[in-house]
C-alpha cells in the first residue's frame, strides 16, 4: 500500500511530493520509510518524527530530539562531497510530521562489512578510509566537527558504475568546530557525547576544547577495525573503554593480526590514536596525502571492487536498504542504530 506523506496520518488537506511506500523501521518517536518522489519517482529514504508520538514526552526532552534532528539534516544539506550521504529535503508536514528525505543507498555499514567479511586487505582499508577523509575535510571546511564517527556511520554500498563507494551518515552530533566549555560535552542526560569505543581523549576530558583532529581520532579507530577486526580497547563496558582512550596507548594493529599491514598504514593508524590532538594529523586532508603515498602490493581497483560486489548478495529484508534506523532513548534523544 502506498501512503502520501502528509495524508497517511490524521489530516488529508495537504500533499508532499513523496509517496511512502513501506515503512522499514520504527522505535519510539523515529520512523524511517522508503518512499518515491512522486514526479522525479526517485527512491528516497524518509525519517520522520511522529507528531503524536511527542505527545507524551516532557518538552525538554521533545527540544532536543526536534534540536538534534533539524541540525543533522541541514549539516548534512549544506555539504558536497559525494561522500556525504545527500539530503534532498526536511520540513514539518501539516499534521505536525518532522521529515526529512535522503538518499536511499543499497549496502552495508562497516560494522557490518567487518562483522560478515573479516578484517580487510591493507589496500582496500586505504581506499575507503580516503573517502572518508574527502567527506570529513568538506565538513571541516565548513566549520563543522561530526563528533560520532564510527563503522556503523561508515555506509559501503554501489553508486551508479563505482562499486566501493563510501558515504558517511548521521550528522545528528555536529557542532561548529570551536572551544567548548567541558559542561557542554554532556548530553542532556549527563553522559558524554559520542560513542565509547571511538572517542578522543579530549571529548572525554574537554581539556582545551574539541576540534577536527576528534574526528580524525575516531577515524583512527574506524582503521583500526578495518584491519584488525577488533576495535581499540576490548573491554567490558564503555565506561572502561572510555578510561582506556584516555589513558592507555593502544597496541599496534599488527600485533592483533594476521593480515600484513604496511609499516607506512600502521605509522599513519598509530598517529591518529595519539592522545594529544597536537600529535595527530592536522586535518583530513593531510590524513589523505599520507594515505595516497602508502606503498601496497596491489591496488585495490574497479575489477578487484566489482568482483567482490559481484560476489554479494543484495538483502532480501527491506529495512537493509536505508543506511541508518531512527530509535528512541527513554529520555527521548534521538539516536541511530545500524541495519545490517
Amino acid at each position: 500500500m502506498i501512503y502520501t506523506l502528509f495524508n497517511y496520518a490524521f489530516d488529508q488537506r495537504k500533499r508532499t511530493f513523496y509517496d511512502l511506500e513501506e515503512r522499514v523501521g520504527s522505535g519510539g518517536m523515529g520512523e524511517v520509510w522508503r518512499g518515491r518522489h512522486q514526479t522525479l519517482a526517485r527512491p528516497t529514504a524518509i525519517k520522520l518524527i511522529r507528531e503524536d508520538k511527542l505527545a507524551g514526552v516532557d518538552t525538554d526532552a521533545t527540544r532536543r530530539v526536534l534540536r538534534r534532528f533539524e541540525r543533522e539534516a541541514k549539516a548534512t544539506a549544506a555539504l558536497r562531497s559525494p561522500h556525504t550521504i545527500e539530503v534532498y529535503d526536511f520540513g514539518v508536514t501539516g499534521d505536525g510530521h518532522f521529515y526529512y528525505a535522503m538518499e536511499l543507498l543499497v549496502g552495508l555499514d562497516l560494522q557490518a562489512l567487518v562483522e560478515q567479511y573479516g578484517p580487510l586487505p591493507a589496500e582496500r582499508v586505504v581506499h575507503l578510509l580516503l573517502q572518508a577523509c574527502d567527506s570529513l575535510a568538506d565538513a571541516h571546511e565548513h566549520g563543522l566537527t561530526h563528533r560520532d564517527i564510527k563503522p556503523a556511520n561508515l555506509f559501503l554500498c554501489r553508486l551508479g558504475p563505482s562499486g566501493d563507494h563510501l558515504k558517511l551518515l548521521d550528522f545528528g552530533l555536529v557542532q561548529e568546530v570551536q572551544p567548548v566549555a567541558p559542561s557542554s560535552k554532556l548530553t542532556a542526560e549527563g553522559t558524554t557525547a559520542g560513542t565509547p569505543a571511538y572517542m578522543a581523549p579530549e571529548m572525554i576530558v574537554a581539556r582545551g576544547g574539541v576540534d577536527r583532529r576528534a574526528d580524525i581520532y575516531a577515524l583512527g579507530c574506524v582503521a583500526y577495525w578495518l584491519c584488525t577486526g577488533t576495535m581499540v580497547f576490548e573491554t567490558e563496558s564503555g565506561v572502561e573503554q572510555i578510561v582506556e582512550h584516555v589513558k592507555t596507548v593502544p597496541t599496534t594493529p599488527s600485533a592483533r593480526t594476521e593480515l600484513p599491514i604496511p609499516p607506512a598504514l600502521e605509522a599513519i593508524v598509530m598517529k591518529c590514536l595519539e592522545k594529544k590532538p597536537g600529535e595527530r594529523f592536522e586535518s583530513a586532508a593531510a590524513m589523505a596525502g599520507a594515505l595516497r603515498v602508502v606503498p601496497l602490493s596491489s591496488p585495490w581497483d574497479t575489477e578487484r571492487a566489482d568482483a567482490w560486489w559481484a560476489s554479494w548478495t543484495a538483502p532480501a529484508v527491506a529495512a537493509q536498504l536505508v543506511p541508518a534506523m531512527v530509535r528512541t532513548t527513554s529520555a527521548g534523544q534521538l539516536t541511530q542504530t545500524q541495519t545490517g
